[in-house]
């Protein structure tokens, strides 16, 4: 049978934020863009794809704490998350993602040498990352400062950093 997923979608300043929960209410992917981007996200096979239902009820209070964070990034984005997809590296590094603060950015090899790994390793698991804005992929830049790979486009990054009181490059 199908796994069953909650979804929810908002407009942000970056365009539409569209998101999937679990029973248990925590997020499993998170996108910039239309929600026919989850399925994948969600770690499906074409033969198991999840049953992606709106549910505002089950939403609200996730819709809500998105609109606090753009309204003001002090907010933060402190939700409860289950990725259903990735290795144990990839879920590694999503974890290392969280301990970068708001308004702070880390290279791609600083976040290797924290991993004990190669920064094209750490590169690829962040390319991966199912839930953007939440387990902060944005905060990942070049050695040089340099905005690089971001899945929602170098434009939302740079946004995002700003936002969070970066000042990048």
């Amino acid at each position: 049978m199908p796994a069953f997923l909650y979804l929810g979608s908002l407009p942000t300043p970056l365009g539409n934020l569209s998101f999937a929960m679990d029973e248990r209410d925590r997020l499993v992917a998170v996108t910039f863009g239309p929600a026919a981007g989850l399925a994948s996200l969600c770690g499906s096979h074409p033969a198991q794809a999840p049953t992606l239902a709106p549910n505002p009820a089950r939403t609200a209070a996730d819709i809500e704490k998105f609109t606090r964070y753009f309204a003001d990034a002090r907010h933060g984005l402190d939700l409860p998350v289950a990725p259903r997809i990735g290795t144990p590296f990839q879920q590694r590094i999503w974890q290392m993602l969280c301990r970068i603060p708001s308004g702070h950015t880390w290279s791609y090899a600083r976040l290797a040498s924290e991993a004990g790994s190669g920064a094209r390793a750490v590169g690829a698991a962040i390319g991966a990352n199912p839930l953007a804005l939440v387990l902060p992929c944005h905060r990942v830049i070049g050695a040089d400062g340099s905005l690089t790979g971001y899945a929602g486009g170098l434009d939302r990054k740079r946004w995002l950093l700003v936002h969070e009181g970066a000042r990048p490059a």
